[in-house]
């Protein structure tokens, strides 16, 4: 089942094995997309769907230091490469756009403030191109200025339209901005944005909106992570949050819902992916830790319309060649995740 086409919007996808969105940090501080990019995503062509690392609408949102961007015509030009050379192999690849929020330290950012659904700064301390220091507290959003993020959300999925990327996936998860609004262990809020789930949903909700009415909602994804406790985040009742989004979601007709299964750091432990099939109609994909074996199956019982593959997927360019032969796996270099250069990046070999 895991090579069988299948419809994701406005695509058709030749097999089910998608590139989960891994940050590599390979655009440099002037966050700007390159040739060495282009290889990395054009070696892993065979997936199904490409999803590319985290990526800027706005400037001074940093949270990696050298992640890319997509709010300029020199971002949208260099992107263009990514794009045009992922193409030329016959794949398919969508931008993941995403606003660091309070996760974006302003060490990375010029000194400006970030920004978040509340003033509570991450837990413990953040890399920055000043070495390693403490969170910072965010700015929390006012109800006046939430409608230029919103904006800035659209405005990237259009310049990823006009890079040649065949959609966008909103990066709603990993306790970044949209996640800092959705989850109440972050989100304190008293005003038209917080308090209950459709209250926490509300910014999500706009930006969907924005996002579709810019580039069609065939050609749009979304990202959740309902369990995961990274960046210090946390929800009380996760399960409750996944099945209520699910549901709501229906009405976008999105091209994929793309849910994070567990957490990085095992504090939360629920089964979200049952609640996530039980209550949306549209492509389910699934993502975290999933052998080809358990993948396989999933998609076979209907579980999952298809699977993300992280890890695998970077230290395998052919990973869906790899899987369909039964052949043995690169294990990943996680020394390199997030080095610049080549080593660990484009130079994992394939079979």
């Amino acid at each position: 089942m895991l090579f069988n086409p299948l419809q994701v919007g406005a695509l058709t996808i030749p097999n089910r094995i998608l590139l989960a969105p891994l940050t590599r940090t390979r655009a440099g501080v002037e966050h700007l997309p390159n040739d060495l990019m282009a290889e990395y995503y054009s070696q892993r062509a065979t997936g199904g769907l490409l999803i590319t690392e985290c990526t800027m609408v706005m400037p001074n949102t940093s949270a990696f230091v050298a992640e890319p961007g997509i709010y300029s015509a020199e971002q949208i030009e260099g992107w263009k490469k990514t794009t045009t050379a992922v193409h030329a192999k016959g794949g398919r690849i969508f931008l993941q756009i995403w606003h660091g929020g309070r996760a974006a330290h302003p060490n990375m950012n010029g000194g400006q403030a970030s920004v978040s659904s509340t003033a509570v700064p991450i837990e413990g301390e953040v890399n920055t191109a000043k070495g390693k220091v403490p969170n910072a507290p965010a700015h929390a959003l006012t109800e006046a200025e939430i409608p230029a993020i919103v904006a800035a959300y659209a405005q990237g999925a259009k310049n990823a339209i006009e890079a040649g990327f065949d959609g966008v996936e909103v990066h709603g998860a990993n306790g970044y901005l949209i996640d800092q609004f959705l989850r109440d262990g972050a989100n304190q809020r008293t005003d038209g944005y917080g308090g209950s789930m459709e209250k926490r949903a509300r910014f999500l909700f706009e930006v969907l909106t924005a996002v579709t009415t810019a580039i069609g909602a065939d050609r749009v994804g979304l990202r959740l992570s309902p369990l995961n406790s990274y960046n210090s985040m946390i929800d009380s009742d996760p399960v409750a949050l996944i099945g209520f989004l699910a549901d709501k979601l229906n009405a976008y007709k999105l091209a994929y819902l793309h849910v994070m299964r567990a957490d990085f750091f095992g504090k939360q432990k629920a089964d979200v992916m049952t609640v996530a099939r039980e209550n949306y109609k549209g492509v389910l994909v699934g993502n975290m830790g999933y052998t080809p074996a358990e993948a396989e199956q999933a998609v076979t019982d209907g579980k999952l319309d298809a699977v993300a593959f992280g890890t695998a997927f970077l230290a395998n360019p052919d990973l869906p060649a790899r899987i369909k032969a039964g052949a043995a796996l690169n294990a990943p270099d996680a020394s390199t995740f997030y080095t610049p250069g080549a080593k660990g990046y484009t130079d994992y070999p394939p079979l």
